[in-house]
């Protein structure tokens, strides 16, 4: 059986071993209980946890590919520091592509009513992690209609590392009302079949978060 870390709710689980111990980790990650530059043991987190080495390995090699944590010769695996430098990187990868694609999305009518129940689950989330993963799914719900799998891929595998992202801004300047108030602006568009508008309110939603968050200067 699965222990969750201390924040973790008990009962909250994927079915897989393997994928509770992704989450898990993943969750402590975002809420910051696993600090930024933290060493991860298998060991320590497989006695922590109340499981074998196994999951936890796997889990670990799935969150290095996700962006949530590094690998490196002779150090081991720590969990990845958010500086200037990613979180621009991230969310220029995500100018360029998102707004598009929710502005395709929206054209072709293939917004789906994932993204207004994920608004609902992020107004209600108990931590960062919760609410920074229900973004990511409203974000997705608006793009993953775009017709374009490539386009849809490269921001799915941004979406990680963008939750922590999120999180690590929120830490120092909680700004998720605001967000969710141009969340709410973005979803409306969308209903509406403003493909234009859907595009020009996702270039400021992503633009003001990280010239908020990350500004220009503070890029070493």
């Amino acid at each position: 059986m699965v222990v969750p870390f201390g924040s973790a709710r008990p009962g909250v689980l994927p079915p897989s071993r393997t994928e509770a111990v992704l989450e898990t980790i993943k969750h402590a990650i975002l809420i910051g209980e696993l600090k930024p530059g933290q060493a991860l043991v298998e060991a320590e987190l497989a006695e922590r946890l109340g499981i074998s080495k196994t999951p936890v390995r796997e889990a670990l090699k799935t969150l290095a590919g996700s962006g949530l944590v590094e690998m490196l010769p002779y150090r081991g695996v720590t969990v990845r520091r958010v500086d200037t430098a990613l979180a621009r990187a991230v969310y220029d990868m995500r100018l360029l592509l998102e707004p598009v694609a929710a502005a395709r999305a929206t054209a072709s009518g293939r917004v789906t009513d994932e993204a207004a129940s994920a608004l609902d689950l992020a107004d209600g989330a108990e931590d960062a992690a919760d609410r920074s993963l229900a973004n990511r799914a409203f974000h997705r719900a608006l793009y993953a209609g775009c017709g374009n799998p490539l386009m849809v891929k490269a921001l799915d595998d941004l979406r990680d590392q963008t939750a922590l992202v999120s999180s690590a801004a929120w830490s120092r300047q909680p700004s998720w009302e605001q967000e969710a108030r141009e969340h709410r602006e973005i979803l409306a568009a969308a209903r509406a079949g403003d493909s234009d508008l859907v595009r020009a309110l996702m270039r400021g939603h992503i633009s003001a978060f990280v010239a908020r968050n990350f500004p220009e200067s503070e890029v070493e």
